[in-house]
């Protein structure tokens, strides 16, 4: 099909199921070709931790599958569709690697794309091309597999890939500092994240964001929180939260989330549930972690905002009032004077028409950008327009 689309310069629109369609620029495009159909898990190597599955295959089917095994997804992907008003779930693997989706885990674990071992995949011409294998040291030249991860189906329609996956830890505990402000918890998230302690997921949630959490226990707190993921075997969870416990007193006593209450925390945060499905603006911002707070305060001097804090600072999830402009220009200045990226998540379609969606590019990145474009699309046919105007 795509082909004769290429053929005719039909520019198509990419989607798995549909359930990040919302975001990104507008896409002006002919046709729809959807990779939900493609479904199915061909290849599960349980004892070689890993799995090949079909682009349209949900999530959910492949960490059933894995959870029957006892093994999981490293990155925790997380599940932008309930922003956009859907239920949980929708999302397929496909999807998850074109958009590099990645959770709390990712300041343990790595990204999606560092899991991602090969793809099968089809580019503007229509022709079906193969990167990568089953196993890590297997490529020569360009890792094309993990350059189409994050590029949003504008290179390439992904229609299987292979990836790694990891054993369920044994046992979770999560350790909650209370009462924290912003500065002193991304300063002791840093702090923990640097012990020999093997932290999986460090937040903060403020004051204003916690009465959202859905665990009864934790939204009537009153206070802000700051949580500390730990993951093993029992008796290596049960020793390093005590000596992380330690390590971190000066910042006052921690209470704890056993493995139910810390899995049902951590789950909820996956679908980022302290993020409402309404009409504000959602941002996603990515920088140093001991910029973030200096961001958000350059951010909240010109508008009111809601926000909690991933990644021990590194990610900044932000709620913005409706606005002309999404909050876009104060938001890309505080960005500017310190370090990072932001992201348009959530917004109407007119903001994301007249604003640039995704991070301006560097005129150097932007021709590195077109050209790789023009390699894989020569016809400009994929997604056209969904991160950049004219790519």
């Amino acid at each position: 099909m795509l082909a004769s689309l290429s053929a005719e310069k039909t520019t198509v629109e990419i989607i798995g199921a549909g359930s990040k369609r919302p975001m990104g620029r507008p896409i002006q495009a002919n046709q729809m070709l959807t990779t939900s159909v493609m479904r199915g898990i061909p290849l599960y190597e349980a004892t070689e931790l890993v799995m090949s599955a079909r682009a349209g295959t949900p999530l959910s089917q492949v960490e059933i599958e894995l959870a029957s095994r006892g093994q999981m997804l490293a990155f925790e992907p997380t599940d932008l569709g309930p922003l956009f008003g859907q239920r949980p779930g929708l999302q397929t693997i496909g999807a998850i690697f074109a958009a590099n989706q990645s959770g709390s885990r990712r300041i343990s674990a790595g990204a999606a794309r560092d899991h991602l071992l090969g793809v099968k995949a089809v580019n503007g011409r229509g022709e079906l091309f193969k990167s990568g294998g089953r196993v890590m040291k297997n490529v020569t030249g360009y890792d094309v597999s993990r350059g189409l991860s994050g590029s949003w189906g504008t290179l390439a329609v992904i229609t299987e890939a292979t990836f790694k996956v990891v054993p369920v830890p044994e046992d979770v505990a999560t350790l909650i500092f209370p009462g924290l402000p912003d500065d002193l918890a991304v300063e002791m998230m840093c702090a923990a994240v640097g012990t020999p302690f093997e932290i999986s997921g460090a937040v903060h949630l403020p004051k204003s964001i916690v009465p959202r959490l859905e665990h009864e226990g934790l939204n009537q707190a009153g206070q802000a929180l700051t949580a500390l993921r730990i993951e093993n075997f029992p008796k290596s969870v049960t020793y390093r939260k005590a000596k992380l416990a330690n390590a971190l007193s000066a910042y006052g006593a921690p209470f704890e989330l056993d493995l139910e209450n810390s899995l049902s925390f951590w789950n909820e945060l996956r679908r980022l549930s302290v993020l409402p499905a309404s009409s504000t603006n959602i941002w996603r911002i990515s920088t140093s972690p001991m910029q973030a707070p200096k961001i958000v305060y350059g951010i909240a001097r010109h508008m009111d905002v809601r926000i909690f804090y991933d990644w021990s600072g590194g990610l900044i999830w932000l709620e913005a009032p409706e606005s002309a402009d999404a909050g876009a220009a104060d938001i890309r200045r505080a960005v500017a004077i310190h370090g990072g990226h932001a992201t348009l998540i959530r917004a109407d379609r007119a903001v994301r028409e007249s604003v640039e969606v995704f991070q301006p590019l560097s005129p150097v990145a932007e021709r590195i950008t077109r050209e790789l474009k023009a390699a894989f699309d020569v016809h400009g046919i994929l997604n056209p327009g969904r991160m950049y105007a004219g790519v």
